[in-house]
C-alpha cells in the first residue's frame, strides 16, 4: 500500500524515443531522479499511453517514425496543457523554433547530458506547479490568477503553455521596465545560458495570444538593441 501510494505522488514523464538506448538511459536517469517513467517508441503509441496515463510531462523526440514529434506535440497539447520538452538530433535552429512553435515549454539537442535533461525537467516541472499565496495580476484587460495558472484576455480565458504564462505573469509584475533576451531567460527560464531564441519565439507566440494586432504589438513592446517591455497602459495610450 505504501508503495502505491509513493507512486502517485512521483511526477510522472513520457519518455518519446525511437532509439532504444537513447530512452533506456533517459528513463534510467529519470527514474533514479524520483519519477515514475512510461516509454513509448512512436508517435500513436505515445498519444495512447498519454491517454491511458496522463503524465505531468513528456520528453519528446522531435525525429520519429511515422508520425513526427511535432505531430505529436500538437495532438497531446489539443487534449489539454502538458508540458514538452523536445529532443532533436538536428542542429538547425528552424527546427528547434518549430518545436517552440508547437508549444514546447524547452528543448534539448543531441548529443545531451542526462543529468542537463533531467534539470531541464525539474525545472520545467517546478515552473507548472501552482504558486504559493501569490496574488491575481491584472493589466490592460488582461488577469492572471498564478494558484490556478489561469490568464483571461476580457472575459476569454488564454491557452498559455507553461513558458507563455511564466513570461506574462513576470511582464505584469515589472511593468514599463526593459529586460534583454537574457534577462528573460535567467528570470523566467531559470537559466543562465542557452539559446536566447527560445525567449524570441515565445515573446512572438504570446504577443499573438494577448495583443489586439500582434504586428503591432501595444502591450509587449520590443525596445531596439535593448530587449522588451510591458506597457500595462498602452490601452490608453496614457502614462502614469
Amino acid at each position: 500500500m505504501e508503495q502505491q501510494q509513493y507512486a502517485q505522488t512521483r511526477p510522472r514523464v513520457l519518455v518519446v524515443d525511437d532509439d532504444p538506448t537513447v530512452a533506456e538511459v533517459v528513463s534510467g536517469y529519470l527514474d533514479r531522479a524520483g519519477y515514475l517513467v512510461d516509454r513509448a517508441a512512436d508517435g500513436p503509441e505515445a498519444l495512447a499511453r498519454a491517454a491511458a496515463h496522463r503524465p505531468d510531462l513528456v520528453v519528446l523526440d522531435l525525429m520519429l517514425p511515422g508520425m513526427d514529434g511535432l505531430e505529436v506535440c500538437r495532438r497531446m497539447r489539443g487534449r489539454g496543457p502538458v508540458p514538452v520538452i523536445m529532443l532533436t538530433a538536428r542542429g538547425d535552429e528552424d527546427d528547434r523554433i518549430l518545436g517552440l512553435e508547437v508549444g514546447a515549454d524547452d528543448y534539448v539537442t543531441k548529443p545531451f547530458s542526462p543529468r542537463e535533461l533531467v534539470l531541464r525537467v525539474e525545472s520545467v516541472l517546478r515552473r507548472s506547479r501552482p504558486a504559493q499565496q501569490s496574488e491575481a495580476l491584472r493589466a490592460a484587460g488582461l488577469s492572471l490568477d498564478p494558484q490556478a495558472r489561469r490568464a483571461v484576455k476580457n472575459g476569454t480565458e488564454l491557452a498559455l503553455t507553461i513558458r507563455e504564462f511564466d513570461l506574462l505573469a513576470f511582464f505584469l509584475r515589472h511593468p514599463g521596465r526593459v529586460f534583454g533576451r537574457e534577462d528573460l531567460m535567467r528570470e523566467v527560464w531559470g537559466w543562465d545560458f542557452g539559446d536566447l531564441s527560445t525567449v524570441t519565439v515565445h515573446v512572438r507566440r504570446l504577443r499573438g495570444k494577448v495583443e489586439d494586432d500582434p504586428a503591432r504589438p501595444r502591450l509587449i513592446q520590443t525596445v531596439w538593441g535593448v530587449g522588451y517591455r510591458f506597457e500595462d497602459t498602452a490601452e490608453s495610450g496614457v502614462r502614469p
